[in-house]
């Protein structure tokens, strides 16, 4: 059983990553940077040197940083699927959250968090890019663009622990691990392109959707009697058709 981390008790150093490049003087942006340029842009395409940033790969499995952690960065995935989990006071853990490709986590920072409320770890190799707070702010103020990005991710990663929070309380196990496959497997919440699943087993998938290990078994081999996914080893590909669970159309029990 995972032992719980001493949040309120001792706070750690967050264990800082391998700087890769040296750290530079802010370049000039131009015009068109300036108001329009993504995110995954600037982080990735090493045009902006950003001071405060460094990146590094992480193995399976490898921690990005604990509970109970300062916090004193904003984490960027660039490659790669890191899984947020909490471990309560009497050592039970959940998984929070799983983030694929170009999103952020460890954003709490911002809003003050002094400390890390849950635990950050690599599912299969991933690069990772590291920006101190203060790195972040003042990129957020050069390039405005950014900014919006980042505030409509984070706004739509809210929205979606909303609808969590009420498919926990209303829906059936089945119908929630229906969400979550559809929500894992969708490329920026559009429907027609539905992504493979890699490396998620079905441990995992029962801690997210609160439920039994042979609960989820049934279900997906349900599923995909029913043509809505298939799988091969540590590939699940979700179709379009596992949306009708949601809609009413099938149903396999509670």
């Amino acid at each position: 059983m995972a032992q719980p981390h001493p949040v309120l008790t001792r706070v750690s150093r967050e264990s800082q990553p391998a700087v890769l490049e040296p750290v530079q003087r802010p370049a000039p942006i131009d015009g068109h940077a300036r108001n329009g340029a993504s995110l995954a842009h600037l982080l990735t395409s090493g045009r902006l040197p950003i001071a405060g940033r460094s990146e590094r790969e992480y193995a399976p499995g490898e921690s990005v940083f604990m509970q109970g952690h300062v916090a004193n960065a904003v984490f960027y995935v660039e490659r790669g699927e890191v899984r947020l989990s909490v471990v309560s006071s009497s050592g039970k853990q959940a998984i929070v959250d799983i983030l694929g490709e170009h999103k952020f986590f460890g954003e709490g920072c911002l809003a003050g968090e002094p400390v890390r409320i849950a635990s950050a770890t690599a599912l299969q190799r991933s690069r990772i890019i590291r920006l101190e707070k203060r790195a972040l702010l003042a990129l957020f103020r050069r390039v405005p663009s950014v900014a919006e990005e980042f505030i409509t991710q984070l706004a739509s990663r809210n929205q979606r622990m909303q609808a969590d929070l009420a498919d926990h309380i209303f829906n059936s196990s089945e119908k929630r691990l229906a969400r979550l496959l559809l929500n894992m497997a969708q490329a920026d919440h559009r429907p027609a392109l539905l992504g493979p699943i890699h490396h998620v087993n079905q441990e995992t998938l029962a801690e997210m959707v609160g439920t039994t290990r042979p609960r989820i078994s049934v279900f997906l081999n349900r599923f995909r009697e029913c043509g809505f996914i298939s799988y091969d080893r540590n590939v699940l590909q979700v179709h379009p058709s596992l949306w009708t669970v949601l809609s009413g159309g099938k149903a396999i029990g509670a």
